[in-house]
Order: structure tokens, then C-alpha cells, then sequence
């Protein structure tokens, strides 16, 4: 396993921004902070103004995955799903490959995708005829809330890694 982002590392949560549904006008509020060490993505859904997402994305890097299975993470929720987000230069501007995962509340559990589960969507909505993801330009990582359900949630995420 190799991991490409630890939390434990100084300055990761400055590599962290949030997109919430304000873009679009939505209220939610959503952020990545990090506390002793386990990276918290923690906010508020509403559904006001047809708003319902919260999401963040580290800045890009080459994370040169072209020879990995896939990803994993470890992460404890609160029982709402929550969706991972991989970038690169396959997809239109704003599209991204998705793949959705929800954690038990309050237990730390390991979840890990191949690449299969990715698949492509942009504003929500599957993309048609696009080819398979290609790990070796993912750029960016990001994680995502959208489950239309208002309230508050809280992921934690204490790393990122190849399988």
C-alpha cells in the first residue's frame, strides 16, 4: 500500500478547498480541516434554494497511479453516504469520476474502489460514451456530500492510498 495522502503530514489541510452549492445558490457549508492528525470533512446540507451539496478538492497533483488497482481510504462517518472524487484531463471542465461509499456511523472502516467502480458524471448526471478512467492522469482528489438530505455531517478521513 502506498498512501498518497496522510493527513498526518504538515500543511495538508491548506491544500484543501471547499465548493459548496453556493455556486449554484445554494446555503450549504462544508470545509476540510485537520485534528490530530485525521482530515475532517465536516459541514451543514440544506436543500434551500435547491441547494444539497457540500464538497472539497485538494489542489492538483501528479499522483502518477497508472500501475495501481485503485483507491483506498480510511474513514469513520455518521452513516450518510459520501462520494470520492478523482480528476484528470479525460473529462469536460466541472465533470469528475465518481465513486460512492457509506461508512457505518462512528466505526473506522477501510473502503477501497478499482477503477471500474469510478464512474463519470458532470452536475450529477452519468456522462454516455465515455472510455474507461485513466488512473495514470489522475490530478486531484476530492470528497463529496450529496445525498439529499438537509442536516449537519462529518466525515473523517485518515488517509488516501493504493490498494
Amino acid at each position: 500500500m502506498t498512501y498518497l495522502i496522510d493527513f498526518q503530514a504538515p500543511g495538508e489541510a491548506s491544500r484543501w478547498r471547499a465548493i459548496n452549492d453556493g455556486v449554484m445558490g445554494g446555503i450549504s457549508r462544508g470545509g476540510l480541516r485537520v485534528e490530530d492528525g485525521i482530515g475532517v470533512f465536516s459541514g451543514e446540507t440544506s436543500l434551500a434554494n435547491n441547494g444539497g451539496f457540500a464538497s472539497v478538492r485538494r489542489d492538483p497533483e501528479a499522483f502518477d497511479l497508472g500501475s495501481a488497482a485503485g483507491m483506498a481510504l480510511r474513514v469513520r462517518g455518521d452513516g450518510r453516504a459520501y462520494q470520492l472524487r478523482l480528476y484528470n484531463d479525460q473529462l469536460p471542465r466541472g465533470a469528475a469520476w465518481r465513486a460512492s461509499f457509506q461508512p457505518p456511523a462512528g466505526e473506522w472502516q477501510r473502503v477501497e474502489f478499482s477503477w471500474h467502480d469510478f464512474e463519470a458524471v458532470f452536475r450529477g448526471r452519468l456522462l454516455a460514451d465515455i472510455p474507461p478512467i485513466d488512473p495514470a492522469g489522475i490530478d486531484q482528489v476530492g470528497l463529496m456530500i450529496v445525498d439529499r438530505q438537509a442536516g449537519p455531517f462529518r466525515l473523517e478521513v485518515a488517509w488516501l492510498a493504493t490498494p
